[in-house]
C-alpha cells in the first residue's frame, strides 16, 4: 500500500513523462517535492519499484519509467450534469483528472462537471466536478448520478416501494419522482467532489 507522498510522486512521474516524452531525473523529482537529499528521493523510488509501479535503470540520469502505459491515465471528464433541472447527458471528452493522488485505482471512475444549485447543502456547487464510481446499484441515501430517459442529474437516491425519489440538497427543489415503469437507471455513485478556486 503506497503512502500519500509515494502516490503523488508516481503521479508526477507519469504526468512529467506524458507531457515531455521522457522521465524526470532524481533531482527534478526532489525539486518538485522539496526533497533536498537524493537518497530521500531514492527511498520513494524504491518503494514504487518494489510495488511494481515503475522500473529504474541506474546507469542513465533519466532511467525512471512508470510500468503503466503512458497516455491519459486520469479520470475522463465526459461532460456536464445538472444539479438543478435535469439536462441532456452528452458524453463529450473534456480532458482528465489525475486520480492516483486522490482515489488510488481509477478503474471504473469518471467525472462530470456540475451545473445548478440543487446539491449545495451536500457541498456540491455549480462548477464542481463530481467523481463517480460506475455502478448500477446504490444504497438508500447515497448521492447518485441517475439517467431519467435521456436526461442525467445528480441527487440523493431514495427508493420507495413502487417508485424512486431523486432528492435535492436544496429545499427550493422538489424531489423528482420516478415511477416504476419509467426509463430510469443509475449511472454511478458520487465518491468525491473536486473544486477549483480563484479562477
Amino acid at each position: 500500500m503506497l503512502n500519500e507522498r509515494a502516490r503523488k510522486i508516481l503521479a508526477y512521474i507519469q504526468r512529467f513523462t506524458r507531457d515531455n516524452g521522457y522521465p524526470p531525473t532524481i533531482r527534478e523529482i526532489g525539486s518538485a517535492f522539496e526533497i533536498s537529499s537524493t537518497n530521500g528521493v531514492r527511498y520513494y523510488l524504491t518503494l514504487l519499484e518494489k510495488g511494481g509501479h515503475l522500473k529504474r535503470s541506474g546507469r542513465i540520469s533519466r532511467g525512471i519509467g512508470p510500468m503503466a502505459p503512458i497516455g491519459p491515465p486520469g479520470i475522463p471528464i465526459l461532460g456536464r450534469v445538472a444539479a438543478g433541472r435535469p439536462i441532456l447527458a452528452e458524453e463529450n471528452h473534456e480532458g482528465t483528472l489525475e486520480p492516483i493522488e486522490m482515489f488510488g485505482d481509477p478503474k471504473g471512475l469518471f467525472a462530470l462537471k456540475v451545473r445548478g444549485d440543487s446539491m449545495i447543502n451536500a457541498g456540491i456547487l455549480a462548477g464542481d466536478y463530481v467523481v463517480v464510481r460506475h455502478q448500477e446499484r446504490a444504497s438508500p441515501g447515497e448521492i447518485v448520478v441517475a439517467l431519467v430517459g435521456e436526461e442525467a442529474t445528480v441527487k440523493y437516491y431514495r427508493p420507495k416501494e413502487d417508485s424512486v425519489e431523486l432528492v435535492a440538497a436544496n429545499p427550493k427543489y422538489d424531489p423528482i419522482v420516478v415511477a416504476e415503469e419509467s426509463d430510469f437507471r443509475i449511472l454511478g455513485t458520487v465518491r468525491g467532489v473536486i473544486r477549483t478556486v480563484g479562477r
